[in-house]
């Protein structure tokens, strides 16, 4: 299982968020490519970058800053998410070095969209279910739909979705630990691999989720543990590496 470092980034700083909310911001780094290349240095494999300011405008605000932070960490490659809601918005992403995009609001409500960028560019579009109580947010969290967070997964694994980023909002931030079964319900429901996020706050909640979660759970995406020294990537990864089933 891959352990994803989350930089997110809202007014040039890497940030935290609790529960998704706005108000409830927590700053880290004045520049994200110091947390980037903190983590890298440490052993990150994968980093998960969310321009939060694009999230919630509905289009990229940070690519300049996300671009800088590519440049600076070498071979690790970085998927990005965030306000990428038009076609031109992902190409200028990859354009600029990220290795996958993460879709949310747009593959949700732009089907034309979604089938295109999957067309163009495959497997490395990710598309991110993210649920409060099970159903489906929106428009950077701002939004909570009526649709559950499976029949979402269903839908979109029937279009051409290979890989998916679920998070549940209502642990997102507050390292207390994953909604485990939640995240198994969501990933039942499709064959595509599916990056878990939400909760982590200490190495035994990483090794719950090596061990009890479905085996399409490649990955999950950790951000305040982190930064807030309960572990450091090196640990989790040792911890992360599956045992046999």
């Amino acid at each position: 299982m891959i352990l994803y470092p989350a930089i997110d980034i809202r007014g040039g700083q890497a940030v935290r968020l609790t529960q998704g909310d706005y108000e409830r911001e927590t700053a880290y780094d004045a520049d994200p490519v110091d947390a980037a290349t903190r983590w890298v240095g440490d052993g990150a494999k994968f980093l998960h970058v969310v321009d939060l300011d694009g999230a919630k405008a509905g289009q990229p605000k940070n690519l300049e800053r996300v671009g800088r932070l590519v440049a600076n960490v070498g071979d690790c490659p970085v998927q990005l998410g965030g306000g990428l809601r038009d076609l031109n918005w992902v190409k200028a992403a990859f354009e600029m070095g990220v290795e996958r995009v993460v879709v949310g609001t747009a593959a949700l409500r732009d089907p034309g969209f979604l089938e295109e960028a999957l067309e163009v560019y495959g497997d490395r579009v990710v598309v991110s279910i993210d649920a409060r109580d099970g159903k489906v947010s929106l428009a950077g969290w701002t939004e909570t739909s009526e649709k559950d967070a499976v029949e979402a997964i269903t839908e979109l694994s029937k279009r051409g979705v290979s890989r998916f980023l679920f998070t549940s909002i209502e642990v997102d931030g507050t390292m207390d630990g994953p909604l485990i079964a939640e995240l198994n319900r969501v990933a039942a429901a499709t064959e595509a691999k599916v990056i878990a996020s939400g909760g982590v706050g200490d190495l035994p909640d990483l090794r719950v989720l090596a061990r009890e979660a479905a085996p399409n759970v490649e990955g999950v995406i950790v951000g305040r543990a982190l930064y807030e020294g309960r572990f450091r990537v090196s640990q989790a990864n040792a911890v992360l590496k599956r045992p046999s089933r």
